[in-house]
C-alpha cells in the first residue's frame, strides 16, 4: 500500500506531498493540470528511465520518494536475495542530479535500478488504454487461474520441489561432462600413473643417489688420501703413532716425580688408543673405496629416469612426483566408479520427478476445477460495465513429457544418460508445473475467440482487466492498482457499474485513480483535486485533499461545468449519497 509520495523538482512540480488512504482514492482534476505528470513522477521509484529535461530547476536535484507498507506481500525473501533491510514500511526513493545521473535506495541502501523495478512492480500495477500488456502474459493468466484455485501451499511445495530437482538436473549433466571427460583422459592418467608406480619412487632416494655417485667419480682421490691420512697415522717410519709413544715413554719416566704428569701421560695413552682406532677405520675405509663403473652406470640410469620424470611432470623433487601419483590414483578411482554416481543420482532424479508429476497433477486437477467460475465471473462483471456480448474461454493444454524415462540406463548410465542434457529430464515440466493457459476473448457477438488484445479496443481491454483483478483480488493480496482514465469511452450507467466494481475492489486491496466521471469520483473514499498554481514566476502543478463539501462542489463541476447550478450540486450530493 502506497501511503505517502513525496516529489521534488519534477516538471510542473517544485515540492509536493501526497497521503494516501487505504480504500479507493481518486484524482481528478482539468485535463494538463498535472495529473499525469504525478504518475511520471511516481514511474521513476518505479525503475523507469529518468531525463533531466523534466525537472521543475535544471540547478537542482529532483527526489521522488515513497513510503510502503508491504506487510501483507511476502517479500522478505526478495529483500534477502538483494541483500536489503526488510521493514514493514518500506522507502524507495530515487534521486536525479541535474547532468541526468541517477541513484536509487530501497531503505536508504543503494540499489540498482533492475532491483528497484522489480520491487517495485510487486507494490504498484498501473494500468491505462494503453498500458494493459499484463493482460496477455501467459504467467499472468496462469496467476489469474492459481489465484481462484486456492492452492498456495501446494504450489509452493511444488515450486520448492522443482528449484531441488533442476539443480540435481543440473548436477546430473556436471557429473556426466565430468564422467565423459575423464574417460577420455582415463587411458592417459593410466599410462601416467604406471609409469611412476614402476619407477618405485622413494622420497629420499634422490639425495642418496647423487651422494653416491659423487663418491664413485673420485673414488681415486678419495682412496689415494685416505691411504695418504693412514700412513701419515701409522705405516710411515716416522709416524704419528710412533712418535707419540715415544713421547708415552718419556712422561712414564717422569711420573715418579710429578703426579700432573703421570695425569698427562694417562691422558696421551688415551689418544693413542683413539688414534690407532681412527687409523683403523681410514684404512677400513680406504680399503672399501674403490672405482666401480658398472655401478656408476646404473646410478646415472636411476637418475636420468628420476629427472626426466621431474621434468615431465614440472616438479623438482621425489616427495612431488609421489603427490602427482596419487592425485593419479584418485582420478583413475573417480573415473571408475564416476558410473554409480551418475546411476545414484539418475535414481533419486527418477524418485523426484515422479513426486513433481504427482504434485503438478494435482494443480493441473484444481486449475481445471477453477476456470469455468473464472469464465462465468469475469463476463458478468463485464456484463455489468456494458459488455454483456462478450466472450471468454480459458485454453488449457497440458504438457506431455518427450523425454527419455530417467532410470532406465542400465550399467551404461553415464553414456546414456548424455541424452538427457538437453532435454532436463523433464522437459514437460515447468516451475508452475505442467500446464498452458491461454484466455481467448471477443468483445462482440460474432467475432472469433482470439488473443484478447487482438480483438478488444483499449477501454475494453481496461475494463476486462477490471473484471479480472477484482476477481482475483478476493483470493490474495495484490499490490496497489492505479487506474490511469480507463473509463474513457463510457458514461451514464456504465460508468456507475465502472465506479461499484472499484468500490469492490477497493474492499481487498488500494486503488487509485485518475477520473474524469462524476459517477466513479463519487465512489472514492478519499479525493485529490490536482491543479495548476499560476504565478508571476512560473506555473505550478498542486494537489489538494477535499473535504466533504469541496467535494461536492468538484463531482458537481464535473457534471455541468465550472459554475454549476443547484440541481447539479444536488446530483452531486446524491452521487456522494450512493
Amino acid at each position: 500500500m502506497l501511503q505517502k509520495l513525496t516529489i521534488n523538482n519534477y516538471a510542473l512540480i517544485d515540492n509536493l506531498e501526497i497521503s494516501f488512504g487505504k480504500g479507493l482514492n481518486i484524482l481528478t482534476g482539468e485535463t494538463g493540470a498535472g495529473k499525469s505528470i504525478i504518475l511520471g513522477a511516481l514511474s521513476l521509484i518505479l525503475g523507469q528511465r529518468a531525463e533531466s529535461r523534466y525537472f521543475f530547476n535544471q540547478q537542482k536535484k529532483c527526489v521522488i520518494e515513497g513510503l510502503f507498507k508491504i506487510g501483507d506481500f511476502q517479500l522478505k525473501s526478495f529483500f534477502e536475495d538483494n541483500d536489503l533491510d526488510y521493514e514493514a514500511e518500506t522507502v524507495l526513493r530515487r534521486e536525479i542530479s541535474a547532468d541526468g545521473k541517477s541513484r536509487a535506495f530501497v531503505n536508504d541502501t543503494p540499489v540498482n535500478l533492475t532491483a528497484l523495478k522489480q520491487l517495485g512492480e510487486k507494490l504498484i500495477d498501473i494500468h491505462s488504454q494503453h498500458a494493459t500488456l499484463e493482460i496477455n502474459d501467459p504467467e499472468f493468466q496462469l496467476l489469474v487461474v492459481d489465484s481462484v484455485a486456492k492452492h498456495d501451499t501446494l504450489l509452493h511445495d511444488y515450486q520448492s520441489k522443482f528449484k531441488a530437482y533442476r539443480k540435481s538436473v543440473s548436477k546430473l549433466n556436471d557429473l556426466i561432462a565430468e564422467s565423459d571427460k575423464a574417460k577420455a583422459d582415463l587411458d592417459y592418467f593410466q599410462f601416467q600413473f604406471d609409469e611412476l608406480e614402476k619407477a618405485s619412487l622413494n622420497a629420499d632416494e634422490q639425495e642418496h643417489l647423487e651422494k653416491e655417485l659423487y663418491a664413485l667419480n673420485n673414488a681415486e682421490e678419495i682412496k689415494r688420501n685416505l691411504f695418504g691420512a693412514y700412513y701419515l697415522m701409522q705405516e710411515g717410519e716416522s709416524s704419528a703413532l710412533i712418535q707419540l709413544r715415544e713421547a708415552g715413554q718419556q712422561l712414564g719416566n717422569l711420573e715418579k716425580f710429578d703426579t700432573a704428569i703421570e695425569e698427562l701421560h694417562q691422558r696421551l695413552n688415551s689418544s693413542i688408543i683413539e688414534l690407532k682406532d681412527i687409523a683403523a677405520e681410514i684404512e677400513g675405509i680406504e680399503q672399501r673405496t674403490h672405482t666401480n663403473d658398472a655401478r656408476v652406470d646404473e646410478i646415472n640410469t636411476r637418475l636420468s629416469l628420476i629427472y626426466n620424470l621431474q621434468k615431465k611432470h614440472r616438479v623438482n623433487t621425489n616427495a612431488e612426483l609421489l603427490v602427482i601419483q596419487e592425485d593419479l590414483f584418485d582420478k583413475i578411482q573417480k573415473v571408475l566408479f564416476s558410473d554409480e554416481a551418475v546411476e545414484q543420482l539418475q535414481k533419486q532424479l527418477a524418485t523426484d520427478r515422479a513426486e513433481l508429476e504427482k504434485l503438478a497433477a494435482q494443480l493441473t486437477t484444481n486449475r481445471i476445477k477453477a476456470i469455468p467460475a473464472i469464465e462465468k465471473q469475469v463476463l458478468a462483471t463485464l456484463a455489468e460495465m456494458g459488455m454483456g456480448n462478450s466472450a471468454l474461454k480459458i485454453e488449457h493444454v497440458v504438457r506431455k513429457s518427450e523425454s527419455p524415462q530417467v532410470g532406465k540406463a542400465g550399467n551404461n548410465a553415464a553414456t546414456d544418460l548424455s541424452d538427457f542434457r538437453t532435454s532436463g529430464l523433464a522437459d514437460h515440466l515447468t516451475k508452475s508445473g505442467a500446464d498452458q493457459i491461454r484466455f481467448l476473448f471477443s468483445a462482440n457477438k460474432g467475432h472469433a475467440l482470439a488473443e484478447m488484445s487482438k480483438v478488444a479496443s483499449g477501454g475494453e481491454l481496461s475494463r476486462l482487466m477490471l473484471s479480472i483483478k477484482s476477481l482475483i483480488a478476493q483470493y490474495t493480496a495484490l499490490p496497489t492498482i492505479i487506474f490511469d482514465e480507463i473509463d474513457t469511452g463510457v458514461s451514464g450507467e456504465v460508468a456507475n457499474k465502472v465506479g461499484q466494481i472499484m468500490e469492490q475492489l477497493a474492499d481487498n486491496l488500494q486503488v487509485i485513480t485518475i477520473t474524469h466521471l462524476p459517477q466513479i469520483a463519487s465512489k472514492g473514499e478519499f479525493h485529490y483535486f490536482v491543479y495548476k498554481d499560476d504565478t508571476a514566476a512560473a506555473t505550478y502543478t498542486r494537489i489538494k485533499q477535499l473535504d466533504k463539501q469541496e467535494r461536492v462542489l468538484e463531482i458537481a463541476k464535473m457534471l455541468s461545468g465550472d459554475k454549476p447550478g443547484e440541481s447539479a450540486l444536488q446530483n452531486a450530493r446524491e452521487l456522494l449519497a450512493n
